[in-house]
């Protein structure tokens, strides 16, 4: 079965340029485009994608917006959501992966690794290239609201310490279980762990907190 996609973004040639890089990789087919948020939501509601790739800034609903409407908090059944954008320092980006987002791209990624980042997300695996996790959850953890972080409702084993560290660098968790010499499945269980202990819905929330606690340093 092929991964379906929608894309969203409010330039039609770059819109028409991701549609066509997806659909030209094996296992993933686009569903569905969009040139604002309003018609990407009601799409991605109606048709129930795999996988949403939404750009940040489109108009009436932005990218932020969309994303906490399909992914955000009280969301029954939330829809993966990837955002892209332009720059890798946008101030939008933080306020994505808070609305429900589970990573993000620069438009500049190149098909390759667009196309992991959607198996990935139709995977639950980590959706944030790594080439750009640390220095931009860093970046944007400096900018966290002055409240302390929340604190963990059981303090963190020693080998959930090391999984937190490697999901908050982007690793996947076959590149966790090949680095710790662990199985998928003990990294899966360590992770569910994690996210049950720190009330995070993803492992993008998981990252932020990594970063926010200081356990990961930019």
């Amino acid at each position: 079965m092929s991964i379906r996609v929608i894309v969203a973004d409010d330039q039609e040639i770059v819109r028409t340029g991701l549609t066509m890089i997806l659909n030209a990789q094996p296992g993933i087919e686009v569903i569905g485009e969009a040139g604002d948020g309003r018609r990407a939501v009601e799409l991605a509601r109606r048709l129930r994608p795999d996988v949403c790739l939404f750009d940040i800034r489109m108009p009436g609903i932005d990218g932020i917006e969309a994303t906490r409407l399909l992914a955000g908090p009280g969301v029954d059944d939330p829809l993966p959501v990837v955002v892209i954008t332009t720059f890798d320092l946008d101030e939008y980006v933080y306020a994505a992966l808070r609305a429900g987002a589970r990573g993000f791209l620069l438009k500049n990624a190149g098909a390759d690794l667009l196309s992991q980042a959607v198996h990935a997300a139709a995977g639950g695996d980590a959706l944030i290239a790594p080439s750009i996790t640390a220095r931009l959850l860093g970046a944007f953890a400096r900018t966290r609201p002055a409240s302390p972080p929340v604190q963990p409702i059981e303090a963190l084993t020693y080998r959930e310490e090391q999984i937190l560290a490697t999901v908050a660098r982007g690793r996947t968790n076959g590149e966790i279980a090949g680095e710790l010499h662990i199985s998928l499945s003990t990294v899966k269980s360590h992770i569910a762990s994690l996210m049950a202990k720190l009330g995070a819905r993803n492992r993008v929330e998981i990252a932020m907190w990594a970063y926010e606690t200081g356990r990961v340093k930019h």
